[in-house]
């Protein structure tokens, strides 16, 4: 008769349970991604002030404004208007959201794991763009390809 071996009892794990993955980190040891992240967050809530900053303005500039309201003197050349002041400011601001968008598109990626894919043709972007503009969606082929987004 062959011998029977009873099995051994399954062991307890005296390892501590691992932390449920947070929403938006980077997978665990990837210094760049931390740092990119960090740098993406810390970007936003710049452009976040300066579109806010820029709407005041405008809106305040707007408050101000009177018809025909026209500055002419030897600083202002050919007559600043407030309401080219006010323009100004809301495409200014217009921007800044504008990059808030693409920096919330990078952090998506992030959490995705798809930052630093060129999403045109899928190759990796160098470091060294991601670092220069943490925000980029293309590779520098790509981009100067022809105009497209960041």
């Amino acid at each position: 008769m062959p011998k029977t071996t009873k099995a051994a009892p399954a062991e307890q794990s005296t390892r501590a349970p691992r932390p449920a993955k947070k929403t938006g980190d980077p997978p665990p040891g990837d210094k760049f991604l931390k740092e990119q992240r960090a740098e993406l967050v810390a970007e936003r809530a710049s452009y976040v002030a300066q579109a806010e900053s820029l709407l005041q303005e405008a809106e305040m500039l707007a408050e101000d404004m009177e018809p025909g309201d026209i500055q002419f003197d030897e600083e202002s050349g050919e007559g600043d208007t407030l309401g080219v002041e006010r323009e100004r400011d809301l495409q200014l601001s217009a921007l800044a959201r504008a990059a808030v968008e693409e920096i919330d598109r990078a952090l998506a990626k992030i959490d995705a794991g798809t930052y630093g894919v060129c999403e045109r043709c899928g190759n990796p972007i160098p470091k060294a763009r991601l670092k220069a503009l943490p925000y980029a969606a293309l590779c520098v082929a790509c981009k100067s390809g022809g105009l497209a987004r960041r």
